[in-house]
Formats: C-alpha cells, sequence, structure tokens
C-alpha cells in the first residue's frame, strides 16, 4: 500500500496527515464536527487527496494503516459530560474522590469554592467488605447486601460504574466478586475494577482513573466504533490504530476496554514528532514541544532522547480538577490557544483564556457569529493573516468583525485597537512562556540548552518571541507544524504497559518477590504481543522501570532497570546508582545516604511500526527571492510596517528570510519579527534565528 494516514481530532480543528512510501507529508486541515467526528474528517482527508491529486476513494484505497487521535475523552472529563457513573468503594471510605490528594496553589486564596468531586458524593456507595494490605478479607464481601445496591444503580438509570475496594491490588477476589453481580444483575452496562485498570498504591489516585474510565466507555466505545463504521462505510479496509496517552498507538480493542488511555492521546504524539524532527535537522536529544492549537497550548519534553512520563496528569486545573492517576506522556496544557478568549477582569485587567471560541462560533473572523476576541482576532487585527488565504484559500476571514471583536476591549482599557491586538498577543505569549518554565526550569532543564520544536496551527504566530524570551537559540517549525500531534503518530510505535505495586528498600531489599512481579509483567507483554496479528513478529524491546523514591519523600521517579533481574547486592546498587542520576538530573541534588524505595514496577512493550525519519541533507545558501506580495503589520510601538509575505512556493532549501516577514503556508502563517530570521533546510523545515537579543 502506498499511504499511511493519521488523524487527529481536536476541539476547533480536524488534522490529516498522509505520508507516502518516500516518506512525503501531506497535511489536510478542516473544522472539527463534533456531533460526528466523520463529517470534519472526511473533508479534511478529501483536501490531502486533492493535493496529492487523487480522490478520497482512491487514497482510501491505498491505505495500509489508519491511526486515529481525538480529544473527545478529554472535553468529556473536563466538561463532565461523560456517562451517568456510580462510584463503589470499600464501606468507610466514602470520600476518597472527595478529598482528591495535593494542596492548593494559593494556601490563602479563598475566592474558590471547594472543587466538585469527578463522581457526585450521591453515586457513591460504599459496599461491606475489607481486604488487609496484606491480602486477606478483614471484612467479608457481603454479596446479599451488594446486590441491593447493584438494585439501586439498575433503578437509577446508572450508564457506567466504578469499582474501587481497598487493597484490592493485594488480593482482587472482591473486585471480581461485585463484577459478577454486576454482569448478572446490570448486563451491558459497562465497568471498571481498579486492580485491573492501575494496579498501584495510593488510594485516590487508584479511584480517580477508575471512576474516569468507566465515566469514558459508553461515550468513546460509541465514538471509536461509529467512527470504524463510518470509515469502513466510506471504503476503507485496512488497519485501524489508535493513538494513547503513554506515547504509542493501540489496536482499537485495547482502547475501548479502557478508554482513559485517549485522554491525552493527541498531546502526547507532539513529543514524538518534536524529537524526530530535532534529529533530523541534528540539534539534539533534549527537545521542548510547544504544540498551539484552536483551545490550548501544550507543553512536552524530550530528556536525552526519552519521553518524559508521570502519573501527575491533572484535567482541569491542579489539584483542583481530576487526576488521570495512569503512567502518561508528561504534557502540560494551559488555555491559551488560536481561539482563547481575551477579556478585562473586575480589576481592569487584560485576561486571555482559558475560555475558547472554539469550532463553533468560533473566532469572530471565522464569521460564524462569533462576537468576542480572540488570539486569532488580534493576529487578524495585526496584519498577520491573510483573509483571502486562510486555510490555503478554502476560508475567507472577516477582518472588520475580528476589529469590531477586538475594539470591545480596546474601549475598556482605552487603547487603540492595533495595540490592543498587541497586548492580547503578548499576553497569550506571557502565559505560554510560564507553562514552558514550569515544565523546564522547575524541574532542572534549561530551556537555552535544549531545541525549540514548534507545532499546531497558531504555532508561527508568536513562537519566535517566546524562544526570544527564553533565551532559546536552537527554534524548528517543521513544515508539518499545523499538525503536529498527527505527524507524531506517523513515527509512533504500538506500546503497552503493564504495571504492579511492590514496595521494597533498598535497605532491605525483597529478591524474590521483586523478580517475580517482573516475570509476570513481562509474561503479560508477551501474551499481548503474541496476539498483535500480523505484528506479532515486529521489532521489539521490552523496557522494565521502577518508580522510585528516597525514603520519606512523596512521589516517585521512574527508573529504567539497569539489568533486567535483581539477582544480588550488584544489582540493587546499580539500580540505586541509576535512581541517583535521574533524582540529580530532575532536582539536582542526589542524596547517597538515603535509602531508596522503589514502589511500582513497570514493564513496557514497545512494538517497532514507525518508518525511519531521513536526515536533513546539507544545502548551500540560496539566493534571496522576490516575496509574493507585501501588506502593513503591526509589531508594536509605532506604526505598522511594510512586511514582505513569502508563499511556500517562492522559498528554496538554504534560502534565509530576514524579519520583518510573513510566510504563509497553506495551514499556518510564519511570522518573522523585526530582528529576526528563518532559513528553509534541506529537509524544508524553518530553523529560526532569534537573533542577537539572544
Amino acid at each position: 500500500m502506498a499511504y499511511r494516514i493519521s488523524v487527529d481530532t481536536g476541539g476547533t480543528f480536524t488534522d490529516v496527515v498522509v505520508m507516502d512510501s518516500s516518506g512525503t507529508q501531506t497535511i489536510g486541515k478542516a473544522l472539527t464536527t463534533p456531533e460526528r467526528a466523520f463529517g470534519g474528517m472526511r473533508e479534511a482527508l478529501d483536501v490531502a487527496a486533492r493535493d496529492i491529486g487523487i480522490d478520497l476513494a482512491a487514497l482510501l484505497a491505498n491505505t495500509a494503516l489508519l491511526i486515529y487521535g481525538t480529544t473527545r475523552a478529554t472535553n468529556a472529563i473536563v466538561t463532565r459530560t461523560a456517562a451517568k457513573t456510580a462510584f463503589l468503594t470499600t464501606q468507610g471510605f466514602p470520600d476518597t474522590l472527595v478529598f482528591k490528594e495535593g494542596g492548593k496553589l494559593n494556601a490563602h486564596d479563598f475566592s474558590k469554592e471547594y472543587p466538585e468531586p469527578y463522581v457526585a458524593r450521591r453515586r457513591t456507595f460504599e459496599i461491606a467488605e475489607r481486604m488487609s494490605s496484606e491480602g486477606t478479607a478483614s471484612v467479608p464481601f457481603d454479596a446479599v447486601q451488594a446486590r441491593g445496591v447493584v438494585e439501586i444503580l439498575r433503578q437509577r438509570g446508572i450508564e457506567a460504574v466504578a469499582v474501587c475496594f481497598l487493597w484490592s491490588i493485594a488480593n482482587p477476589d472482591h473486585e471480581l466478586r461485585m463484577a459478577h453481580l454486576l454482569d448478572e444483575l446490570l448486563p451491558g452496562v459497562p465497568y471498571t475494577l481498579s486492580h485491573q485498570l492501575v494496579p498501584i498504591v495510593r488510594e485516590y489516585r487508584r479511584a480517580s482513573a477508575t471512576a474516569i474510565d468507566a465515566s469514558l466507555k459508553p461515550l468513546m466505545q460509541r465514538h471509536i466504533r461509529g467512527l470504524e463504521s463510518d470509515l469502513r462505510a466510506e471504503g476503507y479496509t485496512g488497519e485501524i490504530l489508535i493513538s494513547t496517552s503513554v506515547g504509542g498507538i493501540m489496536q482499537v480493542d485495547e482502547v475501548v476496554a479502557a478508554p482513559i488511555h485517549t485522554a491525552k492521546s493527541g498531546p502526547a504524539m507532539a513529543p514524538i514528532a518534536g524529537l524526530t524532527y530535532s534529529r533530523v535537522e541534528n540539534l539534539g536529544d533534549d527537545v521542548i514541544v510547544c504544540d498551539t492549537g484552536g483551545t490550548t497550548f501544550d507543553v512536552g519534553l524530550v530528556r536525552d532522547g526519552r519521553l518524559v512520563f508521570n502519573r501527575d496528569t491533572w484535567l482541569g486545573g491542579q489539584w483542583t480538577g481530576n487526576l488521570l492517576g495512569v503512567s502518561s506522556v508528561d504534557v502540560r496544557s494551559i488555555g491559551a490557544g488560536g481561539g482563547s478568549i481575551a477579556w478585562i477582569d473586575d480589576g481592569g485587567l487584560m485576561r486571555v483564556g482559558p475560555q475558547s471560541a472554539g469550532a463553533n462560533p468560533g473566532p469572530a473572523c471565522y464569521g460564524r457569529g462569533g462576537l468576542l476576541p480572540t488570539v486569532s482576532d488580534a493576529a487578524c487585527v495585526l496584519g498577520y493573516f491573510d483573509p483571502d488565504f486562510f486555510l490555503g484559500g478554502r476560508m475567507k476571514l472577516d477582518v472588520a468583525a475580528a476589529r469590531q471583536a477586538v475594539g470591545t476591549v480596546a474601549t475598556q482599557i482605552g487603547r487603540g485597537i492595533e495595540q490592543t491586538a498587541w497586548d492580547i498577543l503578548n499576553l497569550a505569549s506571557e502565559l505560554m512562556i510560564r507553562a514552558i518554565h514550569e515544565i523546564t526550569t522547575s524541574e532542572g532543564l534549561n530551556p537555552q540548552e535544549s531545541t525549540i520544536v514548534a507545532g499546531g496551527g497558531a504555532a508561527g504566530m508568536n513562537i519566535l518571541s517566546i524562544a526570544r524570551e527564553l533565551g532559546c537559540k536552537r527554534v524548528i517549525l517543521p513544515n508539518v507544524a499545523s499538525a503536529l500531534s498527527a505527524s507524531g503518530m506517523q513515527y509512533a510505535d504500538i506500546v503497552k504497559e503493564e504495571t504492579a505495586s511492590l514496595p521494597t528498600s533498598s535497605a532491605r531489599f525483597r529478591y524474590d518477590d521483586v523478580n517475580r512481579v517482573l516475570d509476570d509483567l513481562e509474561g503479560r507483554l508477551h501474551r499481548f504481543l503474541a496476539g498483535l496479528g500480523p505484528h506479532a513478529d515486529a521489532a521489539h524491546e521490552i523496557e522494565l522501570l521502577a518508580e522510585a523514591r528516597y525514603l520519606g519523600q512523596v512521589w516517585e521517579l521512574d527508573t529504567k532497570l539497569p539489568v533486567p533481574r535483581l539477582r544480588g547486592p550488584e544489582d540493587v546498587a546499580a539500580l540505586m546508582e541509576a535512581f541517583h542520576q535521574v533524582h540529580e538530573r530532575v532536582f539536582a541534588v542526589r542524596d547517597l545516604h538515603s535509602p531508596v524505595e522503589c514502589i511500582n514496577w513497570k514493564a513496557r512493550l514497545i512494538v517497532r511500526l514507525a518508518p525511519a525519519a531521513a536526515l536533513s541533507p546539507d544545502v548551500a545558501a540560496h539566493d534571496s527571492v522576490i516575496p509574493a506580495a507585501s501588506r502593513n503589520c503591526y509589531f508594536g510601538g509605532g506604526d505598522p510596517v511594510a512586511t514582505p509575505v513569502y508563499a511556500p512556493a517562492d522559498l528554496h532549501p538554504g534560502l534565509t528570510i530576514s524579519g520583518p516577514a510573513i510566510v504563509e503556508e497553506p495551514t499556518t502563517t510564519l511570522v518573522v519579527f523585526p530582528g529576526m530570521s528563518a532559513r528553509i533546510s534541506g529537509a524544508g523545515h524553518y530553523l529560526l534565528d532569534i537573533g542577537v537579543s539572544a
């Protein structure tokens, strides 16, 4: 087959990337259709097919693999629009989801209400049972009482059930007995058992993950199965895989069984793309990935060529939102995208986001009835967008509507419309810079020593100003930047992770127990690999990791095992040294005299499917070209500046474009600010230079 297709359905746009056998990528982009995802997806596919020079039917007929990612699960969690879910827990522990975990960003801020639990307290039910930490039944499972609870669930029309019993990770018998009752009395109602989904210590994390997963099952099963049906009806006969938050792709049945792994799955693909393009340009393995979409700004990291994982992914705000609890690629998101709304607070200060205009009605400049000023409207007012060439000319922008929307804020603060638009863009940039600092300098990574890879349809508006503030001298805007997450899917592998909890300490290491756990984890992954059909014989590897910490610490760090099994003191010493190195890299401290605790153990299977990306060839400097057009753009301070505008057809590898300048790609716009420049690499990517101010 000639093509591989990847699709990323976001809150505003649906991105499609089609890769041919030579590695050339073609982008299709369309507005997302929330009511039925295939509508926007079909339009984006049709755009890509036309650019290739074939029709949609031929594209689908010659495609062997389609990879799909979506924000549907994330949006459902944040907006609380998932299924009507009941939470079943051990008697005496009904407030696990209420109390949550952690703290408060501002201990003296009493202006915010205490956050609501993910599952309402009235839908939390206590089951008479109790397992001890040793796995013995302290309180026997009361089947009669449990049957009564299930009858209440039936009467209340519960659509999904989350079961999380205390210490079920030590002995799952009671959760399994509860599952038998649900199968018998509530047939067809999906449920999630905590010991199967996330078998780790820490009750809130396990409870939160279980509740979220159960609530997503009716929604995501309909969504994914419906999409699969629509694709088949359109004539696609190839394989369908789904992107996941663990930084890989997975078969449909696996994702349907545990849809929590689709939350944040789109942003999890961007670091894969970032690492790929940094290596293509030979710019190193430490990468900051900035993905600016219509709704959010996502920041991810690659350290030493490896994705960064954690269990601290909060949706809806740290500590006040809801914790995914599963191991996922560390990507932080803030509400600062192209569709983020600018507004004035009660103190007269301008704010940007987190509210977004979304795809419908969208920013005012879209001409779909939006009235509120957004970051995209600000860029439109500043002259950065050609109103006749948005989305390659498929969408006309309404500049008058953008000016009117921005004018509502300008009137409130007493400034001109252009200066207000400049302030909106700068304020959005400041929010993005703060998010980058949180994931880099706050965790031991110097952004000046890293490569920034920018993506998202709105990335080109301000990535150079962001890089200048951070002092980053290595900045790449890939030629597929507007579909960075979808492009990352093209380079993703099948990834499956298994976890088990077994606390042990370097002072008293439980060799036999740990090795038994590692044997079990690897065995599960080998059985999974055997069931992968045509991919069962693909090249693969299994990584073994410990979630470890110094004695008395609260949170753990992923530490790769230096040996496949821990047989004696020398193996434990090697593991401890590996942990010291990880801790020193993250926190700039190593405590050689403290015992190290290993809490959880993980085995991660990686089945190699991704094609290799070719290195960017060296090219000679290219003569300057005559810009396609010129228009007045505003860069703050004085009057608008006559700014050359370049079309991709005019650009060649080796060419350097000096600012001020605008480069109008069909699906994104690169703004080269005065004093900065962009060079076209041999691979066709934009290598950005922030100028002497660095």
